[in-house]
């Protein structure tokens, strides 16, 4: 009896000492997540990029065509891909821009008469204030007691120059961490395997803790490039799909939508349901009938639903798929630690630390909690 309440207990004891020292290292590692994030959020996407662009530099590398060269040029020529698609939907994107303030106007027509049946009360409450507001008036209410200065509250004008300076100081930020990106993945890439060893070496002299650390580096490789070579597919899909789909049923700037379909299939969950919502909400404010708004809809959800629930499936294989509650879950807290970031990056980062769990022999109950 004595020995089993013994916590000097190697093994009772020890497990008890741990946990309160394991809640306190992951509360600690959390806080340092969203303290360092301008540091993590960049570092984190040039990983991810890394790890896309490198099966294409070790098949350049093959051919006698230097990393940092091939790295150089790959990374090039998704900026200039990505500047010539933004600048040829320039103009769809502000006829959108431009009719915002229309489809606005759409809305409250529309809600205006939605709200015709409940009319009556609405106009009672509005009688009743006015008469209110008439009593005061007559009251002298709004004349300041003998002996106060009146005050009048002026809001203040827009400073065009203020304005200016914090669009710029945005505009550069973004570019600013663009930049550290680009040059994070090229670094990445053109370094090769020259981290890789470095990892190798650091998990000590012994065989098995090297084999380890090369199968569980392996496997996020695999995993991370398995990623996003089928999200890349299935955005592309679903973009094109979307947008012939919307141009068929006459949908107004059907590429801006479809190209916005096809980033927002990035994002897992919450961007089918921006999606869906979106193109909704259009097609009312264009069409002004509920039917096309809801056949628009309709649309983007079985296109939706069918790459989420068989196509990325079905292109993604067993082994790499992780239970939705925790996908979910964890979109969640990736979500409220890096905003929108957390949501593009959470399911990656999930990815690695399932990689880790199956391969670490303490950590195999985790990875098999977060599989399928």
């Amino acid at each position: 009896m004595a020995a089993a309440f013994n916590t000097t207990d190697p093994v009772n004891g020890g497990n008890h000492r741990s946990a309160p020292l394991i809640l306190l290292a992951v509360f600690a590692t959390i806080f340092v997540l969203e303290w360092a994030q301008p540091v993590f959020i960049p570092l984190v996407l040039a990983l991810v990029v890394s790890y896309a662009l490198s099966p294409l530099v070790d098949r350049l590398e093959r051919v006698s065509v230097p990393r940092g060269i091939s790295a150089a040029v790959l990374l090039l020529a998704i900026v200039v891909g990505a500047g010539w698609a933004a600048w040829s939907l320039r103009d769809e994107a502000g006829t959108v821009i431009d009719t915002l303030p229309e489809a606005v106007q759409k809305f409250k027509d529309a809600a205006s008469r939605e709200l015709a049946g409940t009319g009556k009360a609405i106009e009672r409450v509005q009688r009743a204030a006015e008469v209110i507001e008439r009593v005061t008036a007559e009251g002298g209410a709004d004349k300041p007691p003998p002996g106060v200065t009146p005050v009048q509250i002026q809001k203040p004008r827009l400073d065009i120059r203020e304005y200016l300076v914090t669009s710029l100081a945005g505009g550069a930020a973004v570019i600013g961490a663009g930049l550290i990106v680009l040059f994070l993945a090229f670094f990445l890439l053109a370094s090769g395997d020259a981290f890789r060893r470095k990892w190798v070496q650091l998990s000590g002299p012994r065989l098995a803790k090297r084999r380890i650390t090369v199968q569980v580096m392996d496997e996020i490789q695999a995993q991370i490039q398995r990623y996003l070579g089928v999200q890349v597919l299935t955005s592309v899909i679903v973009g094109v799909l979307s947008g012939l789909a919307f141009w068929a049923i006459g949908l107004e700037n059907a590429a801006v939508w479809g190209v916005a379909a096809g980033v927002l299939n990035m994002v897992p969950y919450l961007g089918a349901i921006v999606t869906i919502a979106g193109t909704a909400l259009v097609a009312f404010f264009q069409f002004g009938t509920v039917s096309m708004a809801l056949a628009v809809g309709s649309i983007s959800l079985v296109i939706n639903s069918l790459e989420g629930y068989w196509l990325t499936p079905w292109m993604s294989g067993r082994a790499s798929r992780m239970n939705n509650v925790v996908v979910f879950g964890g979109l969640l807290f990736w979500g409220w630690l890096w905003g929108g970031w957390g949501l593009i990056l959470g399911l990656p980062v999930m990815m690695v630390i399932k990689a880790i769990c199956d391969h670490v022999e303490d950590l195999k109950p985790v990875g098999e909690f977060m599989g399928e």
